[in-house]
């Protein structure tokens, strides 16, 4: 009588882990296609445990063929689970919404989840007294769940990616129908025998299928979202990395937001690079945080007094499509494989925490915070270690969003810098593709006042041996110039880790415009 309940308890540590595994699998989509993964992992998890609840409900209707429901519950969730992010990946980019859904898978996977348990509960009753019973059941199933954690965090996302990890886990519900029906065949008659089967052979040829077909229709779906042809996809441990290519220009896409163009990117990355040398001439150390494209790089070594750079990128997918990606070679001029410079994958945050050390220069290059987890890289606690780790007439500068579209965000910047120790001051340039995007620099007292750091940066001359595309001593003056706000700033307040309002201040700009 022991086998039959360890084959029961052994489904329920499997599919423990697949249900688990799924809605991270469904929550990282969130992330992706609706962006704020705080709101996004909190309502994908709430509404699957909901589910979940109602799927437990349900299973109280049934009295008979409980193995039959089971079987059938375990067949529906490897079709679904394994077609998730296929689904996902294409609907969203024809519906409006593409919430809609991702949460309905939530629920229809929730639901089946929750079906799950009390169905196992009461077929195991027949083996085991109704202590040992309950505390079995959500015993292996809890480790299940720490089993799948860790799995996602160490192997689905970072090596099988959202594509085919998925089916994985449809596996692992495949192989429980398989074995739960392999071990009580008998006790399933008639027309339910042959619809089993039959469910079974279906269901066996939709998994194989959407393996076949993954990577055409994943190349489909993220085609549909862009003007341009994908040329490259990628879904790292951190983010979906894409690429287009129109005629002989590029775009590079982090999580679907534009970081740069080839066709224009010299307009965003010599406002971040040059006024910043022009500050500190005297530059030999430089940090680069963020930047894994290279661009910021390959406009510091047209500097030849800098004797060293190092460039920390959380994802060493990107930095790597910039050591190696034939396009990405030509528009960074291989800034990356510089003897001068040391790539460091690890957090911008954790590296200026952790590490000793200063910098003529630090430059920050970071997508924007459009998220709880980006927030505090544009906090007061993290401005203030940059401001520790530069040397005495150091200077800093950070991408700050657009000055226009996200008026509150990029002047919530400015005031959190101030906060920070720092004398500010706001730049800004008009980048084709982008829109207007704005930079602020900082230096640490006894810096002169915003005032007198913009005197001092137009009188500096650009150095002739510098190649420039763009940047011109008039174009110089202009990246200072600054009208009103576009939205009152008055009540802004500093952007802290305990209080974080820059994320909020940023998702309610008025992107709508561009």
């Amino acid at each position: 009588m022991r086998n039959p309940s360890f084959i029961l308890k052994a489904a329920l540590f499997a599919t423990g882990l697949s249900g688990i595994v799924a809605e991270y699998v469904l929550a990282t989509m969130a992330t992706y296609f609706q962006g704020d993964s705080t709101v996004q992992w909190t309502m994908v998890l709430s509404i699957m445990l909901f589910s979940m609840g109602l799927g437990s409900r349900l299973s109280q209707y049934f009295s008979k063929n409980l193995l039959v429901y089971f079987i059938i519950a375990e067949l529906l969730l490897s079709i679904l689970v394994g077609w998730s992010a296929l689904l996902v990946y294409t609907g969203t980019a024809y519906l409006e919404w593409g919430g809609a859904l991702i949460y309905g898978l939530s629920i229809a996977i929730g639901m089946l989840i929750g079906l799950e348990i009390p169905l196992v509960t009461r077929i195991n009753s027949l083996y085991q007294d109704l202590r040992y019973n309950i505390s079995a059941v959500m015993e292996n199933d809890y480790y299940g769940s720490l089993l799948g954690g860790v799995f996602f965090a160490f192997i689905g996302l970072p090596i099988l990616g959202l594509t085919y990890t998925p089916f994985l886990l449809a596996g692992i519900n495949f192989i429980v129908a398989l074995a739960v029906g392999w071990q009580w065949q008998h006790h399933v008659q008639g027309g339910w025998r042959k619809s089993l089967i039959g469910g079974t052979v279906l269901t066996l040829v939709v998994l194989v299928a959407g393996v076949a077909l993954a990577q055409p229709i994943i190349i489909f779906g993220e085609q549909a979202r862009y003007t341009d042809k994908v040329v490259y996809e990628q879904q790292s441990r951190y983010q979906k990395i894409v690429l287009t290519q129109f005629k002989d220009d590029y775009w590079l896409y982090l999580n679907g937001n534009l970081q740069f163009a080839t066709a224009d990117e010299y307009l965003y990355h010599e406002p971040l690079v040059h006024p910043l040398m022009l500050m500190v001439p005297h530059a030999q150390k430089v940090l680069v945080l963020g930047g894994g494209d290279g661009c910021a790089v390959r406009e510091l070594l047209k500097y030849p007094q800098i004797d060293s750079i190092t460039l920390v990128d959380l994802d060493p997918a990107v930095t790597q499509l910039a050591q190696n990606y034939e396009p990405l070679l030509k528009v960074n001029q291989q800034s990356l494989l510089s003897p001068k410079v040391q790539v460091m994958h690890t957090d911008a945050f954790y590296f200026l925490d952790t590490r000793a050390g200063y910098y003529d220069a630090i430059i920050i290059d970071l997508p924007d915070p459009k998220g709880i987890d980006l927030n505090r890289l544009y906090s007061k606690e993290f401005y203030t270690l940059v401001r520790k780790h530069l040397r005495p007439r150091g200077a800093m500068v950070t991408q700050a969003g657009s000055p226009y579209f996200a008026s509150r965000a990029f002047w919530c910047i400015e005031k959190t810098m101030r906060s920070a120790g720092m004398n500010t001051l706001p730049m800004h340039n008009q980048v084709i593709t982008m829109g207007q995007w704005g930079w602020i620099m900082g230096m640490a007292p006894p810096a002169p006042a915003t005032r007198e750091l913009k005197s001092i940066l137009h009188r500096q001359p650009l150095p002739k041996q510098v190649p420039l595309r763009w940047l011109t001593q008039e174009a110089l003056q202009g990246l200072t110039a600054f009208g009103k706000p576009m939205a009152d700033t008055t009540q802004t307040k500093v952007n802290t880790i305990q209080d974080p309002v820059l994320y909020k201040y940023y998702l309610n700009g008025n992107w709508d415009w561009y």
